[in-house]
């Protein structure tokens, strides 16, 4: 199997919108100030946007689809024919094929688990003029580093794309009694078309 130049630009250009979409989630993660209630003396937590959560959803989303459109390409290294056995490539494709799952698992892991936080939100406390009240707000960096894990995804998935093509059989196997032989012929005898008078 040859690098298809359409699948490098699908799991590459997936990524890079992941990449894009968890920056923007920790660009726009949800801020909350603590304010009076004007009917009792309680205090609540007023949040700004929920845009986040959006953004990290969607880069969770494009992806798990670019490591589904890698590993159906590469049949998950699992299944089809094989790879060359004792070559470098070989190795190479196994390492670079376990890196891309840690960064991937630890990239969706980060941008679930942000995700989830993002969208929670404090509501009353039930204690009267506290001036202690926390707002739950995301930590800061969750999002970053789901970024940052995004982008060890696409070198991982690029460079195992790249050593499992060089590793892979291609579907070449070795035949026996092949060659090019020159005293016999592989076509069956055929009979004259016409008989001797």
């Amino acid at each position: 199997m040859a690098m298809s130049v359409p699948v490098l630009a699908i799991v590459t250009s997936l990524h890079l919108i992941a990449f894009v979409f968890a920056v923007g989630a920790e660009r726009r993660r949800s801020f909350a100030k603590v304010v009076p209630d004007q009917y009792d003396e309680r205090t609540y937590c007023v949040y700004s946007t929920d845009a986040s959560t959006v953004y990290g959803l969607c880069a969770f989303g494009l992806l798990l689809l670019s490591q589904t459109v890698l590993n159906g390409v590469t049949r998950c290294l699992c299944f089809g024919k094989g790879l060359v056995t004792g070559t470098s490539s070989t190795t190479c494709a196994i390492f670079f094929f376990v890196l891309s799952w840690i960064t991937f698992l630890g990239a969706e892991a980060c941008l679930l688990a942000g995700s989830a936080r993002n969208a929670y939100h404090t509501k009353y406390r039930g204690f009267f003029g506290g001036n202690e009240l926390s707002c739950a707000t995301l930590r800061k960096g969750i999002f970053a580093a789901g970024a940052a894990l995004t982008l060890l995804s696409l070198l991982g998935s690029i460079f195992y794309y790249w050593a499992h093509s060089r590793a892979d059989t291609g579907g070449w196997e070795k035949h026996q009694n092949e060659g090019v032989g020159m005293t016999g012929t592989s076509y069956a005898q055929q009979p004259p078309e016409f008989g001797k008078v």
